[in-house]
């Protein structure tokens, strides 16, 4: 079988700004939480079995306690987060299952998903759903990483292509040349090519020689990086930190969890609430086809 792992915060993000508002009479924005639903559904017509969502339901997490400039929420605007808990609570209503964040992040949980899913013998593929860098670390064995905007499945020589350095190095890469979606700056003068050159040969910060006269590649402005690094190595590691999954944060204790059984019945009524009585119609004539229920 294959696992299913999405980005719910990302797509609730990608569907606001890519779909026309709509308020309901009560004046609620809806069109984003109502645009993931219906690409979750999509997923599951289109064959998907196992699947879970995981959402920041609050955006600060631990690693605002770790840097001060970290993403918190702040400047996203009012009609966005108040969907969160809508998109939560509409896929719970179709029957999928999922991880909303608290003191960890989406990213620490579909990071965790994957692990406990590729661990067990009858899944063939853990397929997470998202463009997110960060996420690449965690492809190889079983995990790939897909972006559904794209269409493209990359696996560990995508990661590779696309960053110059393998899923093992991706905490240690965007330590060094910072992460602007996530709030943490890397080191000055770092950049992705500098960054991927030295860690395709070392692979990690304690790897590094320190001076750059012991590196054994050619990097332009080696002898001012090697001394940004060692100037400020432990602001590397803490990004490194910030940059890393967590696989321990909360989600599953087996694959079973993540298959759909169909919708419940509460998604008749919520679904008509967002002025989207089709995804209940939708959802029930997946279950029919099926058989499931």
């Amino acid at each position: 079988m294959d696992v299913h792992l999405v980005d719910g915060t990302y797509e609730l993000f990608r569907y606001h700004f890519a779909l026309p508002s709509h308020l309901t009479a009560d004046g609620r924005e809806v069109a984003a939480a109502r645009g993931v639903a219906g690409s979750v559904l999509t997923m599951i017509e289109e064959g998907a079995t196992h699947v879970g969502v995981a959402t920041d339901h609050v955006i600060e997490s631990f690693r605002n306690d770790l840097w001060p400039t970290y993403k918190d929420g702040s400047g996203v605007e009012e009609a966005l987060l108040s969907q969160f808990g809508l998109v939560e609570d509409l896929l719970r209503a179709i029957g999928v299952t999922v991880f909303a964040m608290v003191e960890f992040e989406a990213d620490d949980a579909l990071g965790a998903a994957s692990r406990i899913a590729a661990a067990d013998d009858r899944v063939d593929r853990v397929i997470i759903c998202t463009p997110d860098k960060d996420l690449g670390q965690c492809v190889g064995g079983k995990v790939v990483q897909m972006d559904r905007r794209k269409g493209t499945i990359i696996g560990v020589d995508g990661v590779r292509e696309k960053f110059g350095v393998g899923p093992e190095s991706i905490p240690d890469y965007l330590a060094l040349v910072g992460d602007t979606a996530d709030g943490f700056p890397g080191l000055p003068g770092w950049g992705a090519k500098s960054a991927a050159t030295v860690l395709a040969r070392y692979d990690h910060l304690e790897d590094i020689p320190a001076g750059a006269d012991d590196w054994d590649i050619t990097v332009r402005g080696a002898g001012k990086l090697a001394r940004t690094l060692q100037d400020n190595f432990s602001d590397a590691l803490l990004f490194r930190r910030i940059a890393t999954i967590e696989y321990d944060a909360p989600t599953i204790a087996d694959v079973d969890e993540l298959e759909w059984r169909g919708p419940l019945p509460e998604l008749v009524d919520l679904a008509a609430s967002v002025d989207a009585p089709g995804l209940a119609e939708r959802a029930t004539r997946i279950a029919a086809a099926r058989n499931v229920r």
